[in-house]
């Protein structure tokens, strides 16, 4: 490690991934390579297809339902090759240290049990806490992301919660255990304009309180703006242009880059302010 530079929080090193569905193997990342610095803020961004929530799962090492991943390379998370652990060790990491917050909350929280209990779950079974404290916890953590009357919530269940009220609470979920990255993956997609921006003010908020960093994976350079300090473009499961967010949206070098920007009508990159008040 160079003087007065930081250890990278994560490296990834020539990671692949391919998946086996129906015994076809498809290669969908082709040996891309990246750090994230701890507190950094970092964002992928691509079309749909390119690989770049493959690479945000490949992490965690969650492969999509009804199929199987090969990785290839290494991740280094704290000097650790996550791609050497064993699945206890692997599930011990996932949501303490590496939380992900998923595009769909829909199907990522449990319908048949409270928002209050499923957050109870994660701090029982990562800290320890007894289930009296986890709940006191799961109360807190409910009104940090902007649940209005948090006490009584958390005894509701995912489908009396709006698009982004359920949202807030996968974040809530997420951010649980304080973990020292989080994983935001197209964290908008299916809410409406006005609740995108308070989603990713909420983001932006808790990234600085908590002091974590941030990996936000999205196909919209306008939601990019403003949210990341690096950002890496994505094609065909490649890294096809790196570069500080201010510079690369000023002075774009790669054709597909420019292809992408020019798909954006306006951008505004002061536009989501990460001194702002709560969402």
């Amino acid at each position: 490690m160079m003087e007065g530079k930081l250890e990278p929080l994560l490296a990834v090193r020539d990671l692949s991934a391919t998946f086996h569905r129906h015994g076809a193997p498809s290669r969908v990342v082709d040996g891309i390579s990246f750090d994230i610095a701890p507190g950094e803020s970092v964002g992928f961004v691509g079309e749909s297809g390119c690989g770049k929530s493959v690479t945000a799962r490949a992490i965690l090492r969650l492969a999509p339902e009804g199929s199987s991943i090969e990785l290839g390379g290494r991740i280094l998370f704290r000097g650790q090759d996550l791609l050497r652990l064993d699945a206890a060790a692997m599930t011990d990491i996932r949501g303490r240290d590496i939380a992900m917050v998923f595009q769909d909350p829909m199907s990522s929280l449990n319908p048949v049990l409270s928002v209050g209990a499923q957050i109870d779950d994660m701090l029982i079974r990562h800290t320890g806490l007894s289930r009296r404290a986890a709940r006191r916890r799961a109360i807190e953590l409910l009104d940090l992301v902007g649940i209005h009357d948090p006490a009584s919530r958390a005894d509701d269940h995912p489908h009396q919660f709006s698009g982004g009220m359920r949202q807030r609470v996968l974040i809530a979920i997420a951010v649980s255990c304080q973990p020292a990255l989080l994983i935001a993956d197209e964290p908008t997609t299916a809410l409406d304009v006005t609740v995108q921006a308070q989603i990713l003010r909420l983001l932006l908020r808790l990234r600085r309180e908590l002091g974590m960093a941030l990996m936000l994976i999205t196909h919209d350079f306008g939601v990019i703006a403003g949210m990341v300090e690096r950002v890496h473009v994505m094609q065909a499961g490649a890294i096809v242009e790196t570069g500080a967010v201010d510079a690369l949206f000023a002075a774009p070098r790669h054709p597909y880059t420019r292809a992408l920007l020019d798909a954006v009508p306006r951008l505004e990159t002061g536009g989501l302010d990460s001194t702002a008040g709560p969402a």
